[in-house]
């Protein structure tokens, strides 16, 4: 699974690699990115790309209760194209997660040992994501999303079995392109990060409380 992400790269360079306009945008780095927080996502309105925030915990449209979102950070990718949460999401309501690394648990005996995993040259990256717009009783729009996970690859399967998807740039063009509707196309891209492009080292427990938002969450240990 994906719980916890880092995205500390400034905007600036975010906008260039990710082809947006940021001039109405801020953006605080976070060491410690929990779900249900707002988290900086792009979609592609039709004409560019376009970026903003999306609350980290997929809300569908036709959902009842908003706390839904809790039990949907994560969609398998091996089921989304079937999932009734997820399935028009996928064909319609795609989207990129930017990060810049995230975090999973190893088992030690009766411990867990938090590990940072990110790409060799620190650089900012695309999770693979889906969105949606849930209004309430009044009308009132609440943006959300989910972060898609596959099998994971021979650097993180040590730590976890799952990993998030990770898009290579040549892939985040066509996830964000909203003429690619079949599934089989789209389910081509969800594949394992290759592991020889990420490194993972351990950091300090204080990651474990998601109120914990320093630089020191990413500092090997």
């Amino acid at each position: 699974m994906c719980g916890r992400f880092t995205l500390t790269a400034d905007l600036p360079l975010l906008a260039e690699r990710f082809h947006f306009d940021a001039a109405d945008l801020a953006l605080t780095p976070s060491y410690n990115v929990a779900p249900g927080q707002q988290v900086l996502s792009v979609i592609h309105d039709g004409t560019h790309p376009r970026a903003g925030y999306l609350r980290w915990g997929l809300v569908p449209s036709w959902a009842r209760d908003p706390s839904v979102g809790h039990r949907m950070i994560n969609a398998r990718a091996e089921t989304v194209a079937e999932k009734p949460s997820f399935r028009q999401a996928l064909q319609r309501r795609r989207c990129l997660v930017l990060a810049d690394g995230f975090f999973e648990w190893r088992r030690d005996g009766a411990t867990k040992t938090p590990m940072y995993i990110r790409l060799n040259g620190h650089e900012p990256f695309a999770f693979a994501g889906l969105w949606d717009t849930w209004k309430d009783g009044t009308g009132t729009p609440l943006a959300t999303c989910t972060i898609l996970t596959t099998a994971a690859n021979a650097l993180v399967a040590p730590i976890h079995q799952r990993m998030p998807v990770i898009l290579p740039p040549e892939a985040e063009a066509v996830w964000l392109d909203r003429r690619v509707t079949a599934p089989d196309e789209l389910l081509a891209l969800l594949t394992p990060y290759a592991p020889e492009h990420m490194q993972a080292y351990a950091v300090s427990p204080a990651v474990n409380s998601p109120r914990h938002n320093a630089p020191d969450c990413i500092v090997p240990v």
